[in-house]
């Protein structure tokens, strides 16, 4: 493939390759030339340009195929525009001349489509510059036209096009021509022709003014003939030429208006036209006028389908605005359409015609216009449905008859109705919440106008006007429960009117239906009404003969809705509703009997309905109530449900008797119960299978049906990835709501609501905008075939045999079309059955079983019906899954294989390729190996069958998923695969897109088996790499867009396994192009490729598309490509699209591509990202526009239509709708999270303006704040109520990441400050009284993020936003009794949590602050400077305290909410088997109906609440004073602030005789409970801010003396606390956790510690004292029970995990090799010192027997953690752990248990052990390099001074101790050595003489020596001063110790040691500093010892005359020195001393 990459073709190396290769070749040539010509230096092709255009030349002869003829063309087009164009008319009639010739033959085929390519490039990229040559082609093309077969007249038609539009306006001479030969071939039988023309004609009506003038309706007569019989391609294309010329003739273009006097169409003509398609079809207007008299056929579906299409076209090329203007006309006109009584012959074709316009009215309305303009168009609907409504009542109420047309005027009012309600709906729902302005105008009254139509004569009107109520519900929820009750009290007041009864019940129940879609629900209290209401209608059903039916029917109908609010609700009314059922049916055998007998046709046809609804009601009820479904309750349920079995076999002697009107009722029943059974489990019905399954055959046989009904599900069951093969693709496709029409089975697309009530308040399958039951007759049958597919899996053999021979003999029964129809439903319910037996993975029978369901299968793979023909492949699959046996498969192959070998025939060759493919995937690779290589090679020659394209189609889709299911074993024959893929897409003919599909499919498949291997770099590898490659880009070249979706996905695939070698810079555009493609598979495509590509190459996306934007602004194609990608780049087109697409997986890929590109190129491009959201949310429809909509309304509505569309001509089509807004205000949020782990400059304003600064480019977060808070603010005041969820969360967000940054202009104040009143302003509008509970929720959320941020610090300006939680704090005070409840109960629990949620982290943070405060040191009083003014020392002191002054006043209300809400949260945590000690009238805030809903919003918000009541209690004594901040509250008041305390719970009277020790207790339990339920078992989700709430709240628990008193008590209570947090430790890892948990356990350790002091100093008095503490007298700690073993197991397991070393186990282990001592991290040392301090005061809490337990453990660990922390560190600091082990050592050794004389030795021992092993490892060691000598000798040093001599002294140790000390001495470093003398004073100054003695005698010497060698080595450093100055301090210590008689010796050693370290004045000048030092520190010593001792000083200076003589020199110098400065210092002024002076000591 390289050797094809050359400007010139290679001709040696074609010439070297086979033959097969050789297209392959030069296609890839030609792609390779394709895109180095644009690229190339022009000087180099026009070189080369004469060869060049010779082999291009050449290749036309050559025989090229469809794609490479298409390449060839473009590539000599661009050569000449290029290169010179002197020979371009040679070659022009050197085509024209291949084109003329005579030659008819195929094999010349291919060489004149090429020239014939080749003309159309020309004149398509030359244009007028091949001047008039152009009449002489188009002459000769017109000839070619008439004498060519169908490609070649499509491909003619196709250049033409080309040839036109590179002319222009030029041609017009030949437009006339082009016409007229044109025309007759829109109804050419071939469709690729029919698609050819539609293009051409649109590229002539361009610029021939005549087409959309004189010839306009001829234009519109043939396009409706041309959509007779057309398929969905012909329909796109044709109703494009349709709706663009209409559109054209209306506004002309103003070049061709100014050519030429044309008389204009006006609106109403073009409308009359198009409607004259959608009622009369292609049959002109001459000949229609007889057959309207005699009624004549309705209009073929798919000329009406057409016509809608193009109504659609035609409006979306006027565009928005248009639409905006004219919506009155264009509304009436399609409202016309649906009245006129030629679109509604039958109830099915007025279904379809009703499908017809709601699909225009929606594609137009939803797509073209915004939100304003929609509300606009609302309201237009509104005014046409009352117009409807006024004349229908105008006909009801004339009682006289004058009006006779008017019974037909009210059934043609229906379909109107229906059609106008569903849009209005679909609009209000749509808008959501932005619709509030429709619905609160009085003028529109759209509620009112929607329910006057619940009174139409017409139930279909009723209920589309129910489920527009619905919609109206959903989208605005306030709505929903005024809208309830004002249905229930009309259909109380209306009860004797039939419609009222039915039109009321209808609305009751979609409003029902649709509370599943609003998550805050409805009042449970509305529920009883409804059951109140429909057991009444129930009830009164027998009255009244004229409603009885009604009744009926609204009851069941009422009470099935009901069922859709679940469990909860249904729980209260479930024995009534079993006994309603019970009694609707007879109870026994013989009242059946008898009720044959009785009545007439009317009572059974109520009785019949009656028992429908029952059922249906049950249904609904197994459906949305599972909870509910005990054995008991399906016991009871299955009475009613087998009498109505039985009844079945009576129904048809009872029609018989009364007629044939009861069979509708009769089916009813049927369909209810077949959809009861097919949701209960087999298992409870398996005595009724024989009958039911005699019921179900019959059914679906059509055995008692004379019309042949097929079902509907066939395609369903069929696999997905056969739609290719069924045509089922188009339900892909945007025009999926009216192309489901044309499809064939029984009713396709025929969906009603009336077909089914009940369907009103089932939820809508996914995809569908309303629900489209289908009608009955279809409904009955699937749902049988359902059933059979339910049950047939637990039937016996026997059974299952008779069925299916009773099958084939039905078919063999039937004849013609009844014989389809009964196949394809036999079918169908076969392949229900067998899909069963796969789920329940039960074998499909014995060998007689299997044989008939072959035979059956088999049959069918040769039927001419293609369905029936996948169907049957399907089934043979399946059949070979469920019955897995090799040989079983083996022969089913083998009759396959047989067949494919000797078939000729179209059908039985593509039936048995597509059985061998079903059997591959349904066994997979392994299963059916050994057939691989017969079937591939079978279906390898079939796929070459060029002369049928069906067959072609069928065998490449069956070897596409051969491939796909065999997977590596496949591998063997990728090769010969892909190069057939190639050479067929090569050859096959365009036209043929299924061939194209399929092939698309095989490629796929076939990158999916190689998979990754595509990486290497081997010849076989790169040559199917570069196969597939050239495969994508022939496909993607393809005109079809399935095909080309299809090159898309193979892309894809490559990209996945070998990213490297797919070509982004290519492939990015073309995605780009495809994003605004009018075909929703390719939209889909695109998007998913996108999706895939971003997430690892984002930027290269961006910079591709940008790249694409810019050429588009350069090339003159750029009207060709109406991609609208502009500075914002792919992601503003990603979001553009979001306005315009519904299609939920197209969506869905969207936001993740956007996600996918926020992630990695947010924090980069952040201005751009930030811009981008900012335009999206500014666009919302509020917020710019306020100020002037009050004048708007005063504008009357047409004025307003027309005054909206001036100024949007700048804008894009639509601005951005809210759910688009609501993804930009998350995007927001995104961004702030991005920029948070990107880089902390982010948050930091000082440093980014820094940044700025040195790069202008570098863009900062913090530097967009006010934007930030700008979109928020937008976000959270919108219409939307989703919106404002978003922006309020985005507000928080900012608020939490922002508060604290500090402004560096103004020290001392956040940035955050200058924003106050804007989030004042957007936090207002959410505590307004009309705003829903989740909104107010999550602003009190914000409201508590706000405060608490510290942002604010004055309390005037926190007042704004404290007033608003104040006020709400009220509401939830006032309890639950609030009269206007709109929603449900637990949206009140929801947000009344919220309230006390926010009080509580509000007032958590007051306390810390104020806690804060105290803990800061009081300045101290001055009394006498007046000057300072008090301000200054208020300013101190009172912020701290100010929040606290906020919340003060509403604690002892908030005290009281709070604990009532942990009770509720207490209760509610209970486990299941406690419901029954739940109170049965629900909590302070929870109901008992909506207790499941309140547990959510109790989870979120315990937590806070906890920590608040814990601060409170510790801080009030356990509420028993009122206020804690009353310094010192009179003893009278402290028991009446509270009264009585029981008033804690607001349920019941407080009970006045609980103590404030119970009620202590109460508490303790309370808090304790609530905290050790969670922290037992805490959910991986939950938040890490909850687990620290619940240890920060037990922590300030236990500040409290009672608290700590409790817990010390309740030994076994503590211990479960420990064995609770060590389990958290060992799940949860963030660090702020585990030293919580620390906190908590040293809080516990110490209230235990403080509780056993209190008992032994109680005991004191006694002898026991000695045995208290745990382990007693024996020393035994009972694991579980022991408070210190709980504690000692936390610790170690925290000291381990940390210091893996320090365990024994770790050491021991084999693998343990001496590593280097690890450094922990910063919260690892505080975690270690924290566990080292809470082990030391372990002991203490033990008896001296329980104590010799644990010291072992306890000073073995602490010894090891010195060990491994004592480590030298850069900086010399001393890690944490290490003052903690020292601190627990001397606890240890100086505590009282040495004092105890039984466990004496045991002491001894352990002290000397420790000692010694502290000893060992501060031995210097190579192993241990930097161990830290001055921690190690600081231990040593603490056991000498702490122990008594008989412990330490023996001789080992002492020996030990000393040479540490030695060492030390001899250090090098002098901080060690000070440290060193610092700790030998402390020794030698012990109190114990025997302890000191021995060291002196052996350190002093060595002490002595290292002091006189300063002398002469003096110091040099200040380290070296302060070593010597602490050696000194050492003698001087020992002087003091000496007795009288040794002082003189003692003083002989220290004072000539200082005089020697005297200089003199000389000498002294010019020394450094530490040696200056060093002279006088010695002197001030020496001035200090005279006086102390002075005779024995004047003994030894009198000795040594020499020292006296120094001494006195450096006197005398010192003194005069010292003069000197004193009268400098007298020089300065004296004024300044004071304040200085004043100054420090305010300080220190």
């Amino acid at each position: 493939m390289e050797l094809a990459h050359s400007l010139l073709l290679n001709e040696d190396a074609l010439a070297q390759i086979t033959e097969a290769k050789r297209p392959v070749f030069i296609f890839e040539w030609l792609r390779f030339l394709n895109k180095v010509l644009i690229t190339a230096n022009k000087v180099d092709v026009k070189e080369k340009q004469k060869k060049l255009v010779e082999q291009l030349t050449g290749l036309i002869t050559c025989n090229p195929g469809p794609p490479t003829r298409k390449l060839l063309a473009k590539n000599l087009a661009t050569l000449y525009s290029i290169g010179d164009t002197f020979t371009v008319f040679q070659t022009l009639d050197k085509c024209n001349d291949i084109i003329r010739n005579k030659d008819d033959t195929p094999a010349y085929l291919p060489t004149k489509l090429a020239a014939v390519a080749c003309v159309g490039a020309f004149y398509e990229r030359m244009g007028r510059m091949l001047g008039s040559s152009f009449p002489e082609t188009i002459n000769n093309l017109l000839k070619a036209l008439k004498s060519a077969e169908s490609q070649g007249r499509s491909e003619i038609l196709l250049s033409l096009q080309k040839v036109l539009s590179g002319l222009g306006s030029a041609a017009a001479s030949c437009h006339r021509d082009v016409y007229k030969n044109a025309r007759s071939l829109l109804t050419d039988r071939s469709m690729a022709v029919r698609c050819a023309v539609a293009k051409c004609l649109l590229e002539l009506q361009a610029e021939a003014v005549f087409m959309w003038t004189a010839e306009l309706e001829n234009v519109a007569t043939l396009c409706f003939k041309a959509l007779e019989g057309s398929t969905y391609g012909v329909r796109v294309a044709v109703s494009k030429l349709l709706g663009t010329v209409m559109a054209s003739a209306l506004t002309p273009k103003q070049a061709a208006v100014m050519r030429q006097n044309v008389k204009r169409a006006t609106l109403e003509e073009v409308l009359e036209l198009m409607s004259t398609g959608f009622l009369r079809g292609g049959s002109g207007f001459l000949k229609s006028g007889g057959e309207m008299l005699k009624g004549g056929a309705s209009v073929s579906r798919e000329v009406r389908v057409g016509v809608t299409q193009a109504y659609v076209v035609f409006v979306t090329t006027l565009g928005g605005q248009w639409l905006e203007r004219n919506f009155a006309t264009f509304l009436s006109h399609v409202l016309e359409l649906v009245a006129h009584p030629r679109a509604t012959q039958t109830h099915v074709e007025a279904v379809y015609s009703r499908r017809c316009v709601s699909f225009a009215l929606r594609a137009t309305l939803g797509g073209l216009l915004g939100e304003k303009a929609q509300i606009a168009a609302a309201k237009e609907i509104c005014q046409a449905i009352s117009k409807q409504m006024r004349a229908v009542e105008a006909v009801v109420s004339d009682s006289s008859g004058e009006n006779k047309g008017g019974a037909a005027d009210v059934s043609a009012s229906q379909h109107v109705m229906v059609c106008a309600l569903k849009e209005l709906g679909s609009l209000v729902q749509s808008l959501s919440a932005t619709a509030s302005p429709l619905i609160q105008e009085p003028s529109i009254g759209l509620l009112e106008t929607v329910s006057s139509v619940l009174l139409h004569p017409s139930m279909a009107a009723r209920l589309a006007a129910a489920w527009c109520l619905r919609c109206v519900a959903v989208a605005l929820p306030y709505q929903l429960t005024p809208l309830l009750e004002r249905c229930a009290e009309r259909i109380n007041s209306l009860k004797s009117s039939p419609e009222a009864v039915s039109g009321y019940s209808f609305a009751l129940a979609a409003l029902l239906g649709g509370v599943h879609q609003c998550p805050l629900g409805i009042p449970h209290s509305k529920g009883k009404m409804v059951v109140s209401i429909a057991e009444d209608l129930l009830r009164s059903a027998a009255q009244n003969s004229r409603l009885s039916l009604h009744r009926t029917q609204a009851g069941w109908l009422l009470l099935g809705a009901l069922m859709t609010l679940g469990s909860s609700l249904v729980r209260y009314h479930l024995p009534k509703m079993l006994l309603l059922w019970r009694n609707v049916f007879p109870r026994s055998q013989k009242e059946l009997e008898a009720e044959k007998a009785r009545g007439d046709s009317f009572t059974w046809q109520v009785t019949l309905e009656g028992r429908a609804g029952a059922l249906c009601a049950m249904r609904s009820f197994v459906a949305h109530c599972p909870e509910l479904l005990t054995e008991d309750v399906i016991r009871r349920l299955m009475t009613p449900i087998e009498c109505a079995m039985t009844m079945m076999s009576h129904v048809p002697a009872v029609v018989k008797v009364h007629g044939a009107h009861l069979k509708a009722s009769a089916a009813m029943v049927r369909l209810r119960l077949y959809d009861i059974l097919a949701l209960l489990p087999p298992k409870t019905y398996e005595g009724s299978f024989s009958a039911l399954l005699r019921e179900l055959v019959a059914e679906f046989t059509l055995t008692d049906n004379s019309a042949n009904t097929t079902t509907s599900l066939l395609r369903s069951l069929c696999h997905y990835d056969d739609s290719v093969l069924m045509g089922s693709w188009l339900q892909e496709t945007d025009h999926k709501s009216i192309e489901d029409q044309l499809q064939p089975n029984s009713a396709s697309g025929s969906g009603a609501l009336e077909h089914d009530p009940s369907s009103i308040y089932l939820r809508v399958p996914a995809g569908e905008a309303i629900p489209g039951p289908l009608p009955l007759g279809v409904s009955v049958i699937d749902a049988s075939v359902a059933l059979f597919g339910v049950v047939f899996p637990h039937v016996s053999f026997k059974h299952r045999l008779q069925m299916l021979d009773h099958f084939a003999e039905c078919i063999k029964q039937a004849k013609g079309v009844r014989q389809q129809a009964v196949q394809l439903n036999i079918f169908t319910a076969v392949l229900s059955a067998l899909k069963g037996l796969a789920e329940n993975k039960s074998t499909l029978g014995l060998e007689e079983v299997r044989k008939s369901a072959l035979a059956l299968v088999m049959g069918a793979l040769d039927n001419p019906n293609p369905i029936l023909r996948c169907a049957a492949g399907e089934a043979l699959g399946r059949m070979a899954q469920v019955v897995g046996e090799a040989t079983f498969i083996a022969s089913m192959a083998q009759h396959s294989f047989d067949k494919l070998k000797s078939a000729r025939d179209v059908v039985s060759r593509t039936g048995h390729s597509l059985a061998l493919g079903c059997l591959h995937r349904y066994v997979g690779g392994i299963g059916s190996g050994q057939h691989l290589k017969t079937s591939v090679s079978i279906l390898l020659a079939l796929a070459q069958d060029g002369t049928s394209h069906e067959v072609q189609t069928w065998a490449l889709h069956s070897l596409a998923l051969i491939v796909d299911s065999s997977g590596p074993m496949y591998r063997g024959y990728v090769e010969p695969t892909l190069s057939l893929v190639l050479t067929l897409l090569l050859t096959v003919p365009p036209s043929h897109t299924e061939v194209h599909q399929c092939l698309g499919r095989c490629l796929g498949a076939l990158i999916t088996t190689v998979g990754p291997e595509l990486q290497g770099n081997s010849a076989t590898i790169s040559t199917i790499r570069s196969s597939c490659l050239v495969g994508c880009a022939i496909m993607q070249d393809h005109s079809d867009s399935l095909v080309q979706a299809a090159a898309i996905s193979c892309l894809q695939q490559l990209h996945m396994f070998a990213p490297r070698h797919v070509n982004l810079s290519g492939l990015v555009p073309c995605l780009c192009v495809h994003l605004c493609s009018s075909h929703l598979l390719l939209r889909r495509a695109a998007v998913a490729c996108l999706r895939q590509l971003v997430q690892r190459e984002a930027a290269e996306v961006c910079e591709y598309a940008m790249s694409l934007a810019k050429k588009n602004g350069d090339s003159k194609e750029s009207t060709t490509i109406n991609l609208n990608i502009t500075e914002t780049g792919l992601e503003g087109v990603l979001f553009g699209m979001l306005d315009r697409e519904t299609d939920r997986k197209l969506c869905s890929d969207i936001h993740d591509t956007l996600g996918h590109m926020l992630c990695s190129l947010a924090v980069e491009k952040l201005s751009h990202w930030l811009k981008l959201c900012k335009d999206v949310l500014a666009a919302s429809t509020g917020i710019q526009q306020e100020e002037d909509s009050e004048k708007k309304d005063e504008m009357d509505d047409d004025t307003m239509f027309t005054g909206l569309g001036e100024d949007d001509k700048s804008k894009p089509s639509v601005a951005p709708r809210w759910v688009t807004r609501v993804f930009a205000a998350d995007c927001l949020c995104r961004i702030i999270h991005l920029c948070e782990n990107a880089d902390k400059n982010h948050f930091d304003l000082a440093a980014a303006r820094s940044v700025k600064a040195k790069n202008p480019k570098g863009d900062l977060l913090v530097l967009h704040l006010s934007d930030l808070i700008r979109m928020a603010f937008m976000a959270a005041t919108d219409h939307s109520d989703q919106l404002r969820m978003a922006g309020l969360q985005a507000l928080e967000d900012i608020i939490k990441k922002f508060a604290s940054v500090p402004e560096p202009e103004f020290p001392g104040h956040v940035i955050l400050e200058q924003y106050q009143a804007n989030v004042g302003a957007a936090l207002r509008p959410a505590f307004s009284p009309d705003t829903p509970s989740d909104i107010t929720a999550k602003a009190c959320q914000v409201c508590s993020a706000w405060i608490g941020s510290g942002v604010v610090s004055d309390l005037n300006d926190l007042r704004r936003v404290h007033n608003l939680l104040v006020s709400s704090l009220d509401k939830v005070q006032a309890g639950k009794s609030s009269s206007s409840q709109l929603y449900s109960e637990s949206a009140t629990t929801m947000e009344k949590l919220a309230v006390l949620k926010a009080w509580a982290e509000v007032y958590v943070v007051a306390m810390k602050i104020k806690k804060e405060a105290e803990s800061k040191p009081a300045c101290p009083l001055r009394s006498s400077e007046d000057e300072e003014e008090d301000v200054g020392d208020e300013g101190d002191v009172l912020p701290p305290d100010s929040l606290i002054m906020l919340v003060q006043p509403e604690l002892p209300s908030l005290s009281r909410l709070w604990l009532a809400a942990l009770r509720d949260y207490a209760l509610l945590t209970l486990p299941a088997e406690f419901a029954s000690q739940l109170p049965p009238e629900g909590g302070a805030f929870y109901t008992p109906e909506t207790i499941d809903t309140a547990r959510l919003h109790y989870r979120t918000s315990w937590a806070p609440i906890l920590h608040a009541v814990a601060l409170w209690l510790s801080n009030t004594d356990f509420g028993a004073l009122g206020g804690p901040e009353e310094p010192q509250p009179a003893p009278t008041n402290t028991g009446a602030t509270m009264g009585p305390a029981g008033q804690v719970f607001p349920q019941g009277p407080p009970t006045p005789n609980k103590s404030h020790d119970e009620l202590v207790k109460d508490r303790m339990h309370l808090l304790l409970g609530v905290s050790i339920e969670f922290l037992c078992f805490p959910r991986p989700e939950e938040p890490i801010e909850r687990v620290m709430s619940c240890l920060k709240a037990l922590c300030t628990l236990f500040e409290s003396p009672r608290a700590r008193k409790h817990i010390a008590e309740d030994q076994l209570l503590a211990v479960e606390l420990l064995n609770v947090l060590h389990r958290l430790l060992l799940t949860r890892d963030p660090p702020s956790i585990q030293l919580q948990v620390t906190a908590v356990v040293q809080e516990a350790i110490r209230a235990a510690h403080d509780h056993l002091e209190q008992l032994r100093s109680a005991e004191e008095a006694g002898e026991s004292a000695g045995a208290l503490g745990e382990g007693g007298e024996a020393g035994e700690l009972q694991p579980g029970k022991s408070l210190v073993f709980a504690a000692m197991e936390l610790l170690v397991f925290l000291l381990v995990r940390h210091l893996p070393r320090v365990s024994a186990r770790a050491a021991d282990s084999p693998g343990h090799l001496p590593s280097k001592p690890q450094q922990l991290s910063e919260h690892g040392n505080r975690l270690v010192a924290a566990a080292l301090s809470i082990l030391a005061e372990l002991p203490a809490l033990c008896s001296p027997a329980g104590s010799m337990t644990i010291l072992p453990t306890v000073l073995f660990l602490i010894c090891g953690v010195l060990r491994e922390t004592a480590v030298r560190t850069l900086d010399g600091s001393v890690p944490l752990p290490v003052p903690a082990a020292l601190q627990g050592i001397k606890a240890i050794i100086t505590s009282p248990l040495g004092r105890v004389e039984k466990t004496q030795q045991q002491w001894t021992s352990l002290v000397r052990s420790s000692l010694a092993s502290v000893l060992e490892y501060s031995q210097p060691d190579e192993s241990r390099p930097s161990t830290d000598e001055v921690s190690m000798l600081t231990a040593i040093t603490l056991f000498l001074v702490s122990a008594s001599a008989e412990l330490v002294g023996v001789t080992p140790l002492q020996n030990g101790c000393m040479e540490r000390f030695r060492n030390a001495l001899n250090s090098s470093d002098p901080a060690v050595q000070g440290r060193c003398y610092q700790l030998l004073l402390s020794v030698f100054q012990h109190s114990s003489r025997a302890l000191s003695t021995p060291y002196i005698h052996a350190l002093a010497p060595l002490l002595v020596e290292k002091l006189r060698a300063a002398e002469h080595a003096r110091p040099r450093t200040h380290a070296e001063l302060q070593a010597l100055q602490e050696g000194v301090k050492v003698l001087e210590g020992l002087a003091a110790l000496g007795e009288e008689q040794n002082r003189v010796q003692l003083l002989a050693l220290l004072v000539p040691t200082l005089i020697s370290y005297l200089l003199d004045e000389n000498a002294f000048s010019t020394a450094p500093p530490a040696s200056k030092g060093l002279h006088e520190f010695a002197l001030q010593n020496l001035m200090r010892i005279g006086p102390l001792y002075p005779a024995a000083f004047k003994t030894v200076i009198g000795a040594a005359p020499e020292l006296k003589t120094r001494l006195e020199n450096a006197i005398r110098a010192n003194q005069a020195s010292s003069k000197a400065k004193a009268t400098a210092r007298q020089a300065q002024p004296t004024v300044q001393a004071t304040p200085t002076i004043k100054l420090k000591t305010t300080f220190f």
